[in-house]
């Protein structure tokens, strides 16, 4: 038996040869399934003619692999400009902006939006397989059961249709009961991923901009049989307070006669340390003929009885047994003992209140294009989520596959699905369109299917809708929370435009996030409270971050499936074409530094308001599509990328995190350092008699102060109020980096804080430096003269001028929000110019760079040799790899220069940080150290006050994405 590998697994000329020698597979067979994966006769039907022509009367011509994609064994059409995608494009400049030309031709297209497919098909396609039914089935039920088929199926067994099913979230399953007989039988499938339903062009179920909108089956593909009278549905109600579960069960009965038996229901635990074992619960039924029933029971637990939650996800299996005279079925069903509620604003777990600190899972499966339905592969992704201090999990306008679920409640983390849809840019809820009948739908297919998973906590609709929302949402929550109790249930998960759902038992919304860096200096004193007070509901904040980094080009290497990133080659190449390929590592990490930064500081704004519910990242790791949107510390294979680990993550995100209101972070040494200590705790108890401590260091780790405050029991809560921190900076007499460090004692709770601090006493003895704002006659003369200058140009740029930068890095990407400001992802700096030498800097943006960086003016450096390197280089968007400075140095004619877009000089009004900067790099130009490295021509600086920027961003498109648009979420 020849197997075809996929892709991923080998390389083209392997798989053309194996599928010239690909053999009809034998399916394994036991005695109630037949496994159907394997070799299926195949074949694409562009025209829609397969069902007139009645392919399914005659053998296919082609050959294929299940479970797969059409994509993995390279089946249908190669990328170009015109392949029609499903995925909104806002960003029109790829298809015209002139350098980009060469990305445009065929063979060697590369599209920046997503990553790319090897092939490309939307529509028909059709699977066969031939069967051999074993004798023993004729009297029994048998269903054909197809794991995340994409998206429609129809099915035939030999020449008669079974139906038609349409499911992104459940298995789609065919009773072919009516319609085999034994011997050989054949089954046709007629797969279409058109989205016919219309769920949205970008609904991660099926947009480009993630998985993909791929063709085949990709999960378990079965022939299951059973009894004709057979266990329909099991559910289980769990009662942790009074130690039962409630155990609903439906028994169809599909055979001529009347059914006599008993149902047999027993639970035991399997995954703990701990052991428990129900007694066995036995009651008699009857179902007659051609009837449906659902029978109650509870199943009571003992003392012995195990809880689930993220510390000890203890779970069970409940056996039940349909027993007749002549038949027996067997289920198992896994479920956990817990309750997930609301008090208040606050959520719990079995009572104990929980803060939830979630990521978003998009559906990135850059090898496959499609999610994988193996436990072991969620287990990995799951864990790896968990190791980095989250305890949650929002799947964004998508339902991953079962396998999710089991692994989730092995690791331990509290689940929302969502219905699979965004249902905006085109469809829109509550006007009637197939859509809302369909969320419905799918959402029961959801909780049948996975609602007995403890992990499977929360519950959405779907993502940032259009159309009459309230009205449609507010009854969609009242259904669910009417129908199950098992979780919790909100609206959909939204932007802070879009309006509030009132019956939502929680609220996933913006609004009430972010970091106003642009505007206000960092501090970590203020909270959210005033935002999240108008709720009185748990407020869990929508998509945060979502802080850029600059592309890890060594990543390219790791697309060796059906996805390549054709997005990063061109990223990566267009960096070349600029003169700064040399550079990308160093941009990875300094932007990585500050993007650390933002997510830290936005996260432990967050712990620190009480009552604030929970955070959903976006993300921890990279999203693939809408523009290549670089927003996570893991990339799009959830590896790590070099600048941050899993135990330094979990210093600031974590079930424990010691927190300081600091009021600023740059002092001098006439001032005292204070700040306030408090607690963010989630635990499964809380912590008796801790001894919090602080210590502060210098660079060198010598310790400078520390103490400690008396032993305290605290509970769970955000921003608990533990104490004050006050150290003199007298005895600082150099300009120094500092660091204050929280830990809770015995523990591996801690978190830290860089802060800087300033003599007051610096010497400014005479300087040989012309200092001036202008690039005047008496600068170019103290130049000719072998003098020194110092230009400070603040709000003299002319070419560079278009570019804005702030402190904090791009938002999402510039591609998707069309050029939106900033356009900066931070500064990569020269730390180890003497130029910084009385201003303690590292090769990265930081805080004590806020005033400085923020809202200053860059520098485009087209014109300056392909060498030049600035001492202080700002990252641009990767959409442009414009070379920028905002201080660099040179000779010029017989004479040395620095020149600064920042505005930073002698002024004694200036901020503190602008003066230091400035002090350090006077004392450097007046010292024998100042020597650059570059010669320039005097035209060559005059050109940056003078002539525009050769290169300009065009958007070449009016459109733009929803969330920029004026009352988007009212889409009138």
């Amino acid at each position: 038996m020849i197997l075809l590998k996929p892709l991923h697994m080998i390389n083209k000329s392997i798989y053309a040869c194996l599928l010239l020698l690909g053999l009809f597979t034998l399916s394994s067979f036991s005695n109630d399934e037949i496994d159907l994966k394997g070799i299926w006769h195949f074949e694409i039907d562009r025209n829609d003619k397969g069902i007139t022509e009645k392919w399914y009367h005659r053998n296919l011509s082609d050959e294929i692999q299940l479970p797969g994609s059409m994509a993995e064994y390279l089946k249908g059409d190669d990328i170009t400009l015109k392949t029609e995608w499903t995925g909104t494009i806002y960003d029109s400049s790829f298809y015209y902006t002139p350098r980009l030309e060469k990305y445009r031709q065929p063979g060697n297209i590369h599209i920046p939006f997503w990553l790319t497919p090897v092939k490309h098909y939307v529509g028909a396609a059709w699977y066969q397989k031939e069967v051999d039914i074993p004798k023993n089935w004729s009297k029994k039920r048998v269903i054909l059961h197809l794991e995340r088929t994409h998206i429609e199926t129809r099915v035939w067994v030999n020449d008669k249709e079974v139906g038609m099913q349409n499911s992104l979230v459940a298995p789609h399953q065919y009773d072919l009961s009516p319609y085999l007989t034994e011997g050989k039988q054949r089954i046709t499938i007629r797969v279409d991923n058109r989205d016919k339903i219309n769920v949205g062009p970008d609904s991660h179920s099926i947009s480009d901009h993630t998985q993909g909108n791929w063709n085949g089956i990709i999960g378990k593909i079965a022939l299951k049989s059973s009894p004709l009278t057979f266990l329909e549905d099991i559910q289980v109600y769990p009662d942790v307070v009074n130690k039962k579960a409630l155990v609903k069960v439906k028994v169809n009965n599909t055979s001529s006669e009347n059914f006599k038996g008993e149902l047999i229901l027993s639970a035991k635990s399997f995954n703990s340390e701990k052991s428990d074992e129900t007694k066995k619960i036995v009651s008699k039924i009857v179902v007659y003929e051609a009837e449906q029933k659902e029978i109650e029971l509870e199943l009571p637990f003992g003392n012995g009885m195990l809880t689930w939650d993220e510390f000890d996800p203890a779970l069970y299996h409940l056996e039940v047994q349909l027993v007749s005279k002549k038949s027996k079925e067997t289920k198992e069903v896994q479920f956990g003992m817990r309750s997930f509620n609301i008090e208040g604003n606050r959520f719990l777990i079995n009572g104990n209140p929980v803060f939830l600190r979630g990521t978003l899972n998009n559906c990135e499966f850059p090898l496959t294009g499609y999610p994988t339905t193996t436990v072991e592969a969620w287990e990995t992704i799951l864990k790896k989520i968990k190791s980095f201090g989250l305890n949650h999990v929002r799947f964004h306008s998508w339902c991953p596959p079962e396998a999710a679920f089991i692994a989730a409640d092995r690791v331990g983390l509290y689940l929302q699905p969502e219905g699979p849809s965004w249902p905006n840019h085109g469809p829109k809820i509550g006007r009637g369109e197939p859509i809302d009948t369909y969320l419905y739908d799918e959402t029961k297919r959801i909780v049948k299917n996975f609602g007995n998973y403890a992990s499977f906590t929360m519950l959405s609709a779907g993502n940032e809708p259009a159309g009459n929302q309230v009205e449609y949402l507010n009854d969609f929550v009242d259904f669910w929370k009417e129908r199950d109790p098992r979780r919790v249930y909100t609206g959909m998960s939204v932007g802070g435009s879009w309006p509030v759902v009132p019956n939502a038992e929680f609220q996933v919304r913006g609004g009430v996030r972010g970091l106003n860096w642009k505007d206000i200096r960092p501090e970590t004193v203020s909270d959210f409270t005033e935002g999240i007070t108008p709720f009185k509901v748990p407020f869990v904040a929508h998509e945060i971050g979502q802080y850029c980094v600059f592309p890890n080009f060594d990543e390219i290497k790791k697309y060796t499936g059906v996805y390549k990133a054709k997005n990063f080659q061109m990223f990566q190449q267009d960096l070349i074409d600029h003169h700064m390929g040399d550079q990308a590592k160093d941009f990875l990490n300094a932007s990585g530094k500050l993007q650390v930064l933002s997510y830290k500081t936005e996260i432990e704004k967050m712990l620190r308001t009480p009552d604030y519910a929970g955070f959903q990242l976006l993300g921890l790791q990279d999203f693939p599509g809408q523009g290549s949107a670089i927003v996570g510390v893991l990339d799009a294979f959830w590896q790590e990328k070099g600048y941050i680990t899993a135990k330094e993550y979990r210093r600031f995100c974590n079930q424990t995190v010691p927190l300081a209101k600091i009021e600023k972070f740059v002092y001098q040494n006439n001032e005292k350092f204070s700040a306030e200590t408090v607690l963010f705790h989630s635990g499964k108890t809380p912590l008796q008699n801790a001894i919090i401590g602080w210590t502060i260091k210098n660079e060198e780790g010598k310790i400078l102060n520390s103490d400690q405050f008396e032993p305290k029991t605290y509970h769970n809560g955000n921003g608990i109020v533990v104490g004050k921190i006050d150290f003199d900076l007298h005895k600082i007499k150099k300009a120094s980096k500092l660091n204050l460090e929280v830990s809770v004692q015995g523990t591996d709770f801690v978190n830290d804080w860089d802060f800087w601090v300033y003599p007051t006493d610096f010497k400014k003895g005479a300087s040989s430096v012309y200092y001036t704002t202008e690039l005047d006659t008496k600068a170019k003369e103290v130049l000719k003269n072998g003098g020194n200058v110092f230009l400070n140009a603040a709000g003299k740029v002319v070419k560079g001028k278009e570019v804005q930068m702030y402190f904090q890095p791009v938002f999402w990407n510039t591609s998707w929000f069309k050029m939106r400001p900033p356009h900066v992802t931070g500064m990569l700096i020269q730390e180890e110019s003497p130029a910084f030498a009385d201003f303690p800097t590292s090769y990265h943006s930081d805080l004590q760079w806020w005033d400085i960086q923020n809202r200053a003016q860059v520098m485009n450096l087209e014109d300056f040799p392909a060498d030049f390197r600035p001492l202080i280089q700002p990252i641009d968007t990767w959409f442009m790899n414009r070379r920028l400075a905002l201080v660099f140095e040179a000779k010029v004619g017989n004479g040395k220069i620095i020149v600064s877009s920042a505005d930073i000089s002698s002024n004694i009004n200036n901020k503190l940080t602008k003066l230091q900067l400035y002090q350090s790099l006077i004392t450097y130009m007046d010292s024998d150290e100042f020597q650059p490295q570059n010669k320039l021509d005097m035209e060559v600086i005059e050109h940056l006050f003078k002539t525009p920027s050769k290169e300009i961003f065009n958007t070449y498109t009016k459109d733009s994405p929803d969330e920029l648009k004026p009352d988007s979420n009212q889409n009138k």
